[in-house]
């Protein structure tokens, strides 16, 4: 049986992932444009991996700039089955605090206009997002934080926000009272996308400040979440070491069928380029 890909998004801070054993590039160009960066294959405790830098080595890609749907499809056609995600995050909790990690079970959309889907033009589906990540991946990613020593929170809900701006004070105590977790600018779209992909995915929620409404602590700022995202950064990489290692070989959960019954086009009404473009996605379902 051929070896799963673990597909490892990387983000602010993390643009590159040490240890990786026999790595080379690879630029994948897909139907919806380039990805952030080249992905870098190699090995990593004795398991095939694709890592990305979400904002582009250099940071150079802000939120709202990132082609999603790319760097999905660019991990599917690699064959990626897994996806394991770190980004930094303003706490909307008292005791989830900075340098903590959540792991997220559930997201809250504030976005405005991010592509989230790769359907349309033709070809619908629907998948359900009910619990829009992977409960096996947040449940490894939980169980060996806890072992190197981090400070971990599992389930809660990130709320996605478009930035590039922080909160306002007014924005931040209303996420508050809607019984928020954790605050974002990335997650979301990734998520729905991989969910369409059928690719598991699970991200580390790297919690970096209280974000503004917290009276006692400085304001969330530049400075503050570099300084914080630097001690976090070192611990995600531990997690996504130890994590890959505890990886199964086979899935048994529902993102691995997601588009089973989604699709609702009837297949001799899909248009053949539409077919021909998506085929590493719905191939499977509709044919060629």
């Amino acid at each position: 049986m051929a070896e799963r890909l673990i597909g490892i998004i990387g983000g602010s801070g993390l643009y590159q992932m040490e240890g990786l054993e026999n790595h080379r590039e690879e630029a994948i160009r897909t139907p919806f444009g380039d990805p952030s960066d080249r992905y870098i294959l190699g090995r990593l405790q004795g398991r095939p991996v694709a890592f990305l830098a979400r904002h582009g080595r250099g940071h150079r890609l802000m939120p709202s700039e990132l082609n999603f749907r790319a760097n999905i499809f660019g991990f599917k056609v690699l064959g990626a089955e897994w996806i394991l995600s770190a980004s930094a995050v303003g706490s909307m909790r008292e005791e989830v605090k900075p340098l903590d990690i959540l792991i997220p079970d559930q997201f809250f959309d504030r976005t405005r206009a991010r592509a989230s889907t790769f359907f349309g033009n033709g070809l619908i589906a629907h998948v359900s997002f009910a619990d829009p990540t992977c409960h096996v991946l947040g449940e490894i990613l939980y169980r060996v934080g806890r072992r190197v020593g981090a400070t971990m929170h599992r389930g809660g809900t990130y709320v996605c926000i478009e930035g590039p701006q922080f909160s306002t004070r007014a924005e931040s105590r209303i996420y508050r009272s809607w019984g928020v977790d954790v605050i974002g600018m990335t997650n979301l779209q990734e998520a729905k996308l991989a969910r369409e992909a059928e690719i598991c995915y699970a991200t580390m929620a790297l919690v970096t400040d209280y974000d503004v409404w917290h009276a006692t602590e400085e304001d969330v700022n530049v400075e503050s979440v570099i300084r914080n995202l630097q001690q976090n950064v070192q611990t995600a990489k531990a997690i996504v070491r130890a994590a890959v290692a505890e990886i199964p070989d086979a899935r048994q959960c529902v993102c691995a069928h997601a588009l089973r019954d989604a699709i609702i086009t009837a297949r001799d009404a899909i248009p053949a380029a539409v077919k021909r473009d998506l085929a590493p996605i719905v191939g499977k379902y509709v044919g060629g």
